[in-house]
């Protein structure tokens, strides 16, 4: 999907017979922000539309629906969108502001707006047929269909960590390659010797793309690809997760 050039919000203006103060064409970034604009009810002698809020984790309303719509219009998966800034939005939120080389942690404000009015997305390796593509720099998934984007999932890697496992001290790495997922586990959580998997999708020998129910902003695995719960399952409804699936992590 393409950036629309104004927001939902610019749709819903009311019209009145009384006059209104003329104003400059608005910039991309006032557009969607609603800076500078004539809001619902703003007649001849109020002031301008405030700026768009600062929204996190915890907030809601019609900004956070808002929100939650442009960034799955970009493909940065959440989700419904409910208006609740509850975790999928702040995943999407991680996912965006790594894409757009900001400090990913997970607060909306001007220059996350910024990135979202510029139509931020990850550039790709994978631009023919299917499969995931995980980029450690900026700790990403991009899922790629028929060489077109469908999603983009925030991620967390191998931490490079050192920890102790079957008798001997290893590092906590995700290794780099071109792989096809060998074996699936679709029953929930699966058990393994360094914590629980949510529905595995194994691509190189204890390495997988799995769901995982903290995926911070950081790499803080022992090398698998943690993605949240909810979408492990929707990539599993739609079935991704298959055997011989094309993974590429670089």
């Amino acid at each position: 999907m393409r950036m629309r050039t104004t927001t939902r919000a610019l749709r819903h203006l009311e019209v009145t017979d009384r006059p209104l103060l003329a104003i400059a064409a608005p910039s991309r970034r006032a557009v969607l922000l609603g800076v500078g604009t004539i809001g619902a009810g703003m007649t001849l002698g109020m002031g301008p539309a405030s700026a768009a809020p600062t929204l996190r984790k915890g907030s809601k309303g019609a900004a956070v629906t808002t929100l939650q719509k442009d960034l799955a219009g970009l493909k940065y998966w959440l989700g419904a969108a409910d208006g609740s800034f509850g975790h999928l939005t702040q995943q999407a939120v991680y996912a965006l502001q790594k894409v757009a080389g900001l400090s990913a942690d997970g607060v909306v404000g001007p220059k996350t707006y910024d990135a979202i009015a510029s139509g931020a997305r990850p550039s790709r390796k994978i631009t023919s047929g299917v499969g995931f593509e995980v980029d450690l720099a900026r700790q990403i998934i991009v899922a790629t269909t028929g060489g077109k984007l469908s999603y983009i999932l925030n991620t967390s890697t191998g931490s490079g960590k050192r920890y102790y496992s079957g008798g001997r001290w290893k590092t906590a790495t995700t290794p780099t390659g071109d792989f096809t997922m060998y074996s699936l586990y679709s029953k929930g959580w699966q058990s393994g010797p360094l914590g629980s998997l949510y529905r595995p999708g194994y691509y190189d020998r204890g390495w997988a793309i799995h769901g995982s129910n903290s995926i911070p902003s950081s790499p803080a695995s022992h090398g698998c690809c943690r993605i949240s719960v909810a979408a492990s399952d929707m990539l599993w409804s739609r079935k991704w997760f298959v055997k011989g699936r094309r993974v590429l992590i670089r």
